[in-house]
C-alpha cells in the first residue's frame, strides 16, 4: 500500500506498468553501462539464467513481492500476484515488435513422383 491515499485501481495500474518496466529491463535491455547485460551473462545457463531469458517467468517472480506490497489482505495479495504478471505480459505483447509468422512448407502428394 502506498503512503498516500490512492485508489486501488491507480495502485494496480501503476504496479502493472512498473512491473512491466522492471521485467523488460532485466530480460531484454542492456541497462546503463551494460550492467544488466553483465548480470545476465553472470547468471549463466542455469535456473537464474533461464529465468532472465523468459519475460513471462520473470514477470511472475517479480510480481510476487509487488503483490505483497500492494495487497491489504492475503486474498488480495494472492489475486494481485497473477493479475500484475498478466498485465505486464499483455503490455509486453502490445509493445513487442511484430514477429513474422513462421513459413509453412507444404508438399502436395499428388504432384510429387
Amino acid at each position: 500500500m502506498f503512503p498516500t491515499s490512492m485508489s486501488p485501481w491507480y495502485e494496480t495500474v501503476l504496479g502493472s506498468i512498473a512491473l512491466w518496466r522492471a521485467t523488460h529491463l532485466l530480460q531484454a535491455e542492456d541497462g546503463p553501462w551494460d550492467l544488466v547485460a553483465r548480470l545476465r551473462r553472470r547468471a549463466g545457463t542455469g535456473f537464474w539464467g533461464s529465468l532472465l531469458d523468459c519475460f513471462y517467468c520473470l514477470s511472475l517472480w517479480l510480481a510476487a513481492p509487488l503483490a505483497g506490497w500492494l495487497g491489504d489482505s492475503a486474498a488480495e495479495r494472492l489475486l494481485l500476484w497473477p493479475a500484475l504478471s498478466g498485465a505486464a505480459c499483455l503490455l509486453e505483447r502490445a509493445t513487442a515488435a511484430a514477429r513474422p509468422s513462421p513459413v509453412t512448407y507444404y508438399e502436395d502428394p499428388e504432384t510429387e513422383p
